[in-house]
Formats: C-alpha cells, structure tokens, sequence
C-alpha cells in the first residue's frame, strides 16, 4: 500500500478572533497547490483515494487535483497520527491513499511509521511524504518512497 501525505500549501496567518478551519492558501500557496497537484497527477495511480481535512486550506490545496475527494473530520488539524492511520486504512488498503492535512500530524505520523515513534518532523508547507509498504522476505517493511516540496517540482 502507497501512503502520501501531502501538507496543505502556504495559507494566510490567523487573524486574532478568527477561525483557524476559515484560513485560505495566499497567492503563493495557490501556485504551490497547482505545481504539487501536477506533478502528483503524473506519478500517482489513477485509483488513488483521496482524503482531506475540513480546513478551508486543504481543501482548496486538494482541489488543484483536479480529483474527487472526502473531507473527513477525523483529519482536521491536531488530528492524531494513529487517527490518520486509521482512517486511511493502513496497512490494509487496497489502493494508494492520498491525505491532505497539516502539521504536526503528517510528519508525526511518518516518524511513527519509519520509526516506531510519533516524532514531531517537520515538513514544508505544500510538501509530500510518499511512503509505501511492502513485503520483503516475509517481512513487512515500511519504506520511505520519496520526499518532494513544492519548490522541486
């Protein structure tokens, strides 16, 4: 199974009184969404699914897709890296999984998977981790497939 977690592209800072899930990706972001999405478009299976958070910034990251997606409470952010993994359906999917969502949890979630511990690593805003299992001499094995920013694409 092919697990991606792609962070939403940059967004405008919170305004003091204002509702974090109402943040829209700035100019840049907008541009960072489009360049990931076709790259994403190229080199991810046709069935991937496709899950996003609620915020208005992943969802608007998502939409560069161009792909349906599901908007999924359980991914908003602080969301917790077992509750991504659950919801993805790791490791059993039968198809490649696509999160768009938000810091911490991305990265935590692969440091959890690479590692066996939910570390805070970071990743840039609009950035991917792809990560895939396989099975290698009848063991299960996590590997990490790529890292790509939105800056290299």
């Amino acid at each position: 199974m092919d697990l991606l977690l792609w962070r939403h592209a940059e967004a405008f800072e919170l305004e003091p009184g204002g509702d974090d899930l109402q943040r829209a990706l700035t100019p840049k972001g907008e541009r960072q969404a489009r360049r990931m999405a076709a790259w994403l478009n190229r080199h991810m299976s046709a069935g991937t699914r496709v899950l996003c958070s609620p915020a208005r910034r992943t969802r608007q990251t998502a939409d560069a897709l161009g792909r349906d997606f599901r908007v999924l409470p359980a991914l908003a952010p602080d969301a917790e890296p077992e509750a991504l993994l659950q919801t993805a359906n790791w490791p059993d999917a039968r198809t490649p999984v696509l999160i768009v969502g938000h810091q911490p949890t991305l990265g935590m979630t692969a440091a959890l998977l690479l590692t066996g511990s939910a570390e805070p690593w970071p990743l840039r805003k609009g950035a991917l981790i792809w990560l895939r299992r396989r099975e290698r001499d009848g063991q299960a094995q996590t590997m990490l497939h790529g890292v790509v920013g939105p800056d290299l694409v």
